[in-house]
């Protein structure tokens, strides 16, 4: 899931990357609106309804597999 969220919001981690490189405490407040977007992205990919759906896919794999032996 970490994988998936983390590819798909590749422009945002790219967009955060770029304004907190070379700063260390300022990051905080300069790269808010950054850090922001980035975590809107990941949300859509990494929340609990995109778990279960992914549990279930999982499952009816495993059961297929089953099947098949």
């Amino acid at each position: 899931m970490k994988q998936k969220a983390l590819k798909e919001c590749d422009f945002y981690c790219s967009k955060y990357a770029e304004c907190a490189r070379g700063r260390t405490f300022s990051v905080v407040w300069q790269c808010r609106k950054q850090a922001k977007e980035l975590n809107e992205c990941l949300h859509q990919f990494t929340n609990d309804s995109v778990l279960e759906e992914m549990k279930k896919a999982y499952m009816v794999e495993q059961e297929t597999k089953e099947m098949k032996q």
